[in-house]
């Protein structure tokens, strides 16, 4: 096991989950292909299309996107600790602020269109409503998001004074 772990660098559960995933992403592909695009013969090509296209997005515009945010924000705080030499943090604030950060951005991405009212007439004729909560629900949760996070982060400060206290 320690001559495994040293070549491939994980244990082999490591290896047997990302095998499971790599099928369970291949027969959704296949399953997904044959179901949606079996008439026109292409399915393939389709799917190699937006798989290109999101690797080309993903690699060349969000990773750089998101990589600056989160070493702006790493920056910020370092530069809080450096105003105020006697600062330390007890509990680092840092993935307490990624972790709602994330689940905005990825919400925000998932219902952009709802949020701008794009494509609004033919929303309404399909489900006879509008798409004005968008904006207001997406505001809260990211309200809920943030407030939780602080919650957890004022729970977690409140466990490390406990801890030195006693």
């Amino acid at each position: 096991m320690a001559a495994f772990a040293r070549v491939y660098g994980a244990r082999p559960l490591h290896l047997l989950a990302v095998c499971f995933a790599l099928a369970l992403v291949g027969y959704v592909v296949y399953v997904a292909g044959i179901a949606t695009f079996w008439n026109r013969n292409v399915w393939w090509q389709s799917i190699a299309v937006w798989f290109a296209g999101a690797v080309v997005v993903h690699d060349l515009l969000l990773f750089p996107l998101y990589s600056l945010a989160d070493r702006s924000l790493t920056a910020g705080l370092d530069a809080m600790r450096g105003r105020a030499p006697a600062l330390t943090w007890r509990v680092s604030p840092l993935n307490y602020i990624r972790i709602p950060l994330m689940g905005t951005a990825l919400t925000f991405v998932l219902f952009f269109p709802g949020i701008i009212q794009q494509g609004s007439e033919t929303f309404t004729t399909a489900t006879g409503l509008t798409q004005e909560p968008y904006l207001g629900r997406w505001l809260v949760l990211t309200a809920v998001l943030f407030g939780v996070s602080a919650l957890a982060y004022a729970i977690r400060i409140a466990q490390t004074s406990t801890r030195r206290a006693t």
